[in-house]
């Protein structure tokens, strides 16, 4: 594998991303699959199982309206295998306490966790006569509701960041203490920083962990062009359940999925980059009246094909691409080889399926043409690319498809469409998906 070349970036991010260089050398040998003479399959065995889990979720410990526990208790009853806590800047590690009357849950959410927890509620009152609740910890519900092997709770944290007025939101999984935000000059280098230190908390601390971005489309803050530079983060949500975070874009603002060809195809053939994959995601914030059109559990989620429950094993499959993505659908089995691509899903009785395989070929236009406002002057959106990058390269009804390789595809991917409308969805009207991670085509520059 090639050396990166850093000559692109700034100083500040060169010599942060030295320090760490054998590091990313390593996770970049890890985001991706590479091909025996045998096809990788993806499909339960003996040996590995499908996990489904969902790696945002807020509580009351930040902007959330529910207490760890009943949003644990959420999860683990509608057969979720996994979950991350995601609270924004803090860990749910230390003593706290506080005023149901003045949370985001209300009373409400605090008889009802009294109705469901009786038995370990610890209260008292404070100089007003207010009663206060101690919030249960990470590790106090993760003993409670965690059971080896059935259902896992992960300690990890959303680093909320901004430059000037663009939020630049990240999750680190599996952390292993607190990260500060750390800022920069510019979009890409919050991003940069961010992940510098993730790895280097994952290097001190010899921790499995991993960082993403979110929901790029939040306040239209982050584009292709500025995720695609960074260096050591390979993961961001191409679909994220809270309503406000605009998957589709607009007319002057890329949807997610575009953002991700774009992406796919300047890393691979032009950056020298590992892949971006594309993870599922709640984004959870609401959790009392469901459904509504609140940020609500439920909606996104990935399905990680793992040897085990547990955070490493599912950090280090997640890191391989051996995960799909969805908001509804669910899959049998991926295959994969250097031919190419196979899709069988596990179908829903009634339900119809469309499965399309979507890349970029040798020779695609590389120019991007600024998006321009009202006035004439560039907005801060992705640029507006040839239809060449992120194509329909073929489209198949039914419950299995397969994609062969003409020879100068860069990468490929899948998307599974049901004829089935998402029952709480993201934005009204959708159908439920699954998002197949890309896998990298005979046109793709030799590594």
């Amino acid at each position: 594998m090639k050396l990166l070349n850093l000559s692109a970036y700034s100083s500040q991010a060169r010599q942060a991303v030295a320090s760490f260089s054998f590091l990313m050398l390593c996770l970049a040998g890890l985001s991706s699959i590479t091909f025996a003479a045998d096809p990788v399959v993806l499909e339960e065995t003996e040996q590995q199982k499908w996990y489904k889990g969902n790696l945002h979720t807020h509580s009351l410990w930040s902007d959330g309206d529910d207490y760890l526990e009943m949003i644990a208790d959420w999860y683990k009853s509608h057969g979720y295998d996994f979950l991350s806590f995601t609270d924004h800047n803090v860990l749910s590690t230390k003593e706290r306490w506080t005023v149901p009357e003045k949370n985001k849950g209300k009373v409400h959410a605090y008889e009802e966790l009294k109705k469901r927890f009786p038995d370990w509620i610890e209260e008292r009152k404070n100089k007003e006569g207010q009663i206060e609740v101690r919030m249960r910890t990470f590790e106090e519900v993760s003993e409670k509701l965690g059971e080896p092997g059935k259902f896992l709770l992960i300690l990890s944290e959303e680093v909320t960041d901004r430059y000037k007025n663009m939020p630049v939101h990240m999750n680190a999984t599996n952390v292993h203490s607190l990260l500060t935000p750390r800022g920069g000059q510019s979009v890409y280098e919050v991003m940069q920083n961010n992940t510098n230190a993730l790895l280097a908390q994952r290097e001190r601390s010899g921790k499995s962990m991993m960082i993403h971005l979110n929901h790029p489309n939040f306040h239209y803050g982050v584009t292709a062009e500025e995720l695609m530079k960074v260096i050591g983060e390979n993961f961001f949500e191409v679909y994220n359940g809270h309503p406000g975070v605009n998957n589709s874009g607009d007319e002057s603002h890329a949807g997610t999925e575009r953002i991700w060809d774009i992406i796919l195809t300047k890393r691979l053939a032009e950056l020298d980059l590992p892949m971006m994959y594309g993870l599922g995601t709640d984004d959870g914030h609401n959790y009392h009246k469901i459904p509504s059109r609140a940020s609500e559990p439920g909606r996104g989620w990935v399905v990680v094909l793992s040897e085990t429950l547990e955070p490493e094993a599912l950090v280090k499959a997640l890191e391989a691409g051996k995960f799909y993505a969805s908001s509804g659908v669910k899959l049998k089995s991926v295959r994969l080889s250097d031919k190419g691509m196979q899709v069988e899903v596990d179908p829903e009785e009634g339900v119809e399926y469309t499965i399309e395989f979507i890349g970029t070929r040798e020779g695609y236009p590389k120019r991007g043409i600024p998006v321009l406002d009202s006035k004439g002057e560039e907005l801060h959106a992705t640029k507006r690319y040839s239809k060449k990058i992120g194509e329909s390269l073929k489209s198949v009804k039914g419950t299995s498809a397969s994609y062969d390789f003409d020879g100068n595809e860069i990468y490929v991917r899948a998307v599974v469409h049901s004829s089935k409308l998402h029952p709480n969805p993201s934005e009204v009207g959708e159908v439920e998906r699954a998002w197949v991670q890309p896998i990298t085509g005979p046109g793709a520059p030799k590594k």
